[in-house]
């Protein structure tokens, strides 16, 4: 089977669309070389390249293509337009089934051919997240310009052009020809298939695989950081990122002078990451080490001495900047910044930044009794939260929102705890991230994530489709971790009734605030499908339920899975589903069949014992429910299993007798009565 070799060969890619463009290209290129099979694909993706490697059939196959004209009976020129249309005269047509046929042989393609008419078209529309125009002459674009493609089908070139008409498609032709390192191997060689092109590559330091620059990297630096007993901070992300910006990582350690070691570690690490994309390191303690790593480009010939100096150097101006803002901002207490928060609009509709800290202060104080903590600590670092956004470090550093506000609050002789609330309200930032656990840091988070929730849905900026431009999916799910793992016990609809209390009174009333425990119940079963929990027994208990305790819902929900895996539960679902089955199908005819039974219309004994159980399991089920018993209720439904089994085994639900018949539907609808106490059985899957 012939193997297709296909690099795109341009100026730098930026790095975070590189393994997008590789995905890309693999799905494009399948469905257009569908004809010839493809399989085994290996992409690869780099700051100068896109390829891939495939195996495709040798040919398209032959075949024949049916076209059916028009009927035997119609008029002669709707007969001579069909054959104008395709060609041919009346003899080259068959009639079949009463219509003119006209069948085609279609020859085999050999793959190259199909390559070479395929690929530019695909090459054209290819979808950059942006793209560029260079040179004169054609209005092809690509992400940055594009300046070789090689082509190879088992080792030979498959010749084709990016010209169009007069477009001359910046002069660019499938080639066999690609290049190795800019700085250290310089010009183009050639090519004669997969294991040629990586092997030929590697012997001028590129590494055209994205996988094995990552892995490079992360064991490159660790080895060295080990070697002076220090770790690295876990940092994925910037490895990927680096691995998209070096073909040939080597990774170095860097000196930090000792006096940037009193500046705090998260500033250190943010201001290396952001703008050198450098490694931070910690000693064996936790601490923040006078070391850095970080990663070149090429094998510097002097065994890296120069490149170290270098980085060093630039890494000194980045820290003296940051060390200038962490002295001038603490010139002033956060107490004194907050006035300066009504001066930053947050949203047209809500207000500024200091209208926002107003809300969450007096929503923190209503929700720090719901939670164990001290209202007026809660009061106290809901109106410091935000101040630290007028200060330069978070200027220059967005990402240390939260974090710095809690240093400087304890410069100010904050009390610890309202500085933990300070640092900790905007947890979890991320779906790894910790939450909050300190009541008063829990009062703070909560009020904010409530907040923003209540104030954009009443502003009419809800989330749709894709687009969550204010993160209210996210603020929702840090909502919903912050209460789970905390096992609080809210109320939330009444919380959004609180919070929307203290929008604007144009705003109070707002029609999408209703929408908002939907919302955040959809957010919790995607939760618990990522998980991989059964969100549909989540989905069950909800219907037709208004409670908003997520903690008393999950209760719910455990319960009735665990009830579900057991055989007495599997059982009683099919025997409850059978039931509503019944019902659905009769009422339809003449019901709908509700209201007490008549026990003297009972005609069998097992009528009357599947009455007599549903009579002593409802009000106890009741009872169980309404005390938060979720398990004992379980346990008292599935009592009703055996009794069910020999009522559906001996009864006929539809009975001769007219009157029997609409007494067991009835019977069957207290059943249904009873499974409602609990969950929609209709929504539970399997």
């Amino acid at each position: 089977m012939p193997e297709l070799l296909l690099e795109l060969f341009s100026e730098e890619i930026p790095a975070r669309m590189q393994q997008r463009a590789a995905e890309d290209l693999q799905r494009l290129l399948t469905e257009a070389l569908s004809p010839l099979n493809p399989r085994e694909a290996r992409t690869f993706a780099g700051p100068r390249r896109i390829a891939i490697s495939l195996q495709v059939d040798a040919t398209v196959p032959g075949s024949t293509v049916n076209e059916r004209g028009p009927r035997e009976n119609a008029p002669d020129k709707a007969l001579a337009g069909f054959m104008r249309k395709h060609g041919v005269e009346r003899d080259a047509l068959v009639l079949e089934n009463g219509f003119w046929i006209l069948r085609r042989e279609v020859p085999a393609v050999q793959a190259a051919t199909h390559i070479a008419a395929t690929v530019p078209a695909l090459l054209r529309r290819f979808p950059w997240p942006k793209s560029m125009r260079w040179g004169v002459g054609s209005s092809f674009t690509w992400v940055r310009p594009l300046r070789r493609i090689v082509c190879l089908l088992d080792g030979q070139v498959v010749p084709f052009s990016l010209a169009e008409g007069e477009d001359n498609g910046h002069g660019l032709v499938a080639a066999n020809l690609t290049e190795g390192h800019r700085f250290t191997a310089p010009g183009a060689f050639a090519v004669t298939g997969t294991q040629d092109w990586l092997s030929g590559l590697r012997a001028r330091q590129v590494e055209p695989c994205a996988d094995a620059r990552r892995t490079r990297i992360a064991e490159g630096v660790a080895r060295l950081a080990a070697e002076e007993g220090l770790s690295v901070v876990s940092d994925p992300a910037l490895i990927d990122e680096v691995a998209g910006l070096t073909e040939w990582p080597v990774p170095f350690l860097g000196q930090i002078d000792d006096e940037f070691m009193t500046l705090p570690p998260e500033v250190m690490q943010v201001s290396m990451r952001v703008n050198q994309r450098y490694f931070a390191l910690r000693n064996a303690d936790g601490s923040a080490a006078p070391r850095f790593a970080f990663v070149a480009n090429m094998e510097p010939s002097d065994g890296g001495a120069l490149t170290i100096a270098g980085n060093e150097r630039v890494l000194r101006a980045r820290f003296a900047d940051a060390r200038h803002f962490w002295d001038l901002d603490r010139t002033h207490t956060l107490e004194s910044r907050v006035a300066q928060l009504d001066r930053i609009v947050f949203h047209a509709a809500l207000g500024s930044q200091g209208e926002r800290v107003r809300r969450i202060v007096r929503l923190a104080g209503l929700i720090a009794p719901m939670v164990g903590a001290d209202p007026k600590q809660a009061e106290r670092a809901a109106l410091l939260c935000k101040a630290d956004l007028t200060t330069g470090m978070v200027g220059e550093f967005p990402e240390l929102q939260g974090t710095m506000g809690a240093y400087y609050a304890r410069h100010d002789g904050e009390d610890s705890v309202v500085a933990d609330a300070i640092g900790e309200h905007y947890m979890p930032r991320g779906q790894h991230d910790g939450v909050p656990h300190a009541p008063v840091s829990i009062a703070v988070a909560l009020a904010d994530k409530i907040d923003s929730l209540v104030a954009f849905f009443a502003a009419g900026e809800k989330p749709g489709g894709s687009g969550d431009p204010y993160a209210l999916r996210r603020a929702a799910l840090g909502l919903i971790r912050i209460i789970r793992e905390n096992h609080l016990r809210l109320d939330l609809a009444e919380l959004f009734v609180m919070a929307a209390h203290g929008l604007p009174e144009n705003l109070r009333l707002a029609p999408d605030l209703d929408l908002l425990p939907q919302f955040v119940a959809e957010r919790l079963r995607v939760q618990l499908r990522n998980e991989g929990a059964r969100h549909d027994i989540l989905a069950a208990v909800s219907v037709g339920n208004t409670d908003t305790d997520i903690t008393r819902l999950l209760a719910r929900s455990d319960a009735l899975a665990e009830m579900l895996a057991t055989e007495d539960g599997r059982n009683l679902l099919a025997a409850t589903r059978r039931a509503a089955n019944i019902l659905r199908i009769e009422d339809r005819k003449d019901g709908p069949h509700e209201g007490a039974p008549d026990p003297a219309l009972y005609a069998q004994d097992e009528e009357r014992a599947l009455a007599d159980a549903l009579a002593r399991t409802i009000p106890a089920v009741e009872s169980a429910i309404s005390e938060e018993r979720f398990a004992d209720a379980m346990r008292d439904v599935a009592h009703l299993r055996p009794v069910l089994d020999r009522f559906f085994e001996d009864v006929t639900v539809n009975a001769e007798d007219a009157a029997i018949r609409r007494n067991r539907l009835r019977l069957l609808s207290e059943l249904r009565r009873m499974t409602v106490l609990i969950a929609d059985f209709s929504q539970i899957e399997g």
